[in-house]
């Protein structure tokens, strides 16, 4: 019997359109939450300024530039961030997709006899499994039509 090899995942974008469009709306509900974050502080700062008996004015005259400074820095500082989980987040769908896909075109060659296996941690092992319960006919005739070759190839050594 085979030393079980434990396989890594390398490539972070196994799926590149898949991942990065879930990475694009985590980044589109980052920057919206930003921006309605800001807004509202832009707001309760003016409130604010507006009701202080010394020093309101100036407040207010600061206030016009500060809520673009304050999203900016947010934008620069979470753009980064947003990508890196975003992507480690999706490769953990986004690679067993890809397995899934891999092993329905191999078991449809007839090259794929055995069964479908994800890595440690992935997500959609429960459709792993019917895939394989699905597949299973399919695989014991690729696995029958590779016997005999196997049994020529052993008897000519």
């Amino acid at each position: 019997m085979a030393p079980k090899t434990r396989y890594r995942r390398r490539i972070k974008l196994i799926k590149p359109s898949l991942q990065l469009r879930l990475v694009g709306i985590f980044f589109g509900l980052t920057c919206l939450g930003g921006l309605i974050q800001v807004l509202h502080l832009a707001m309760r700062l003016s409130q604010l300024a507006s009701s202080m008996p010394e020093g309101g004015n100036y407040l207010l005259m600061q206030l016009p530039g500060l809520p673009l400074e304050i999203f900016l820095v947010s934008f620069f500082l979470l753009l980064p961030l947003t990508m890196v989980v975003g992507v480690m987040c999706t490769f953990r769908i986004a690679g067993p997709l890809y397995r899934l896909e891999k092993f329905m075109r191999e078991v449809q060659d007839g090259s794929q006899s055995e069964e479908c296996r994800l890595r440690k941690g992935d997500q959609l092992k429960e459709l792993c499994g019917l895939v394989n319960n699905v597949t299973a006919e399919a695989r014991a005739r690729n696995a029958q039509r590779s016997e005999p070759g196997e049994q020529r190839e052993s008897s000519a050594a």
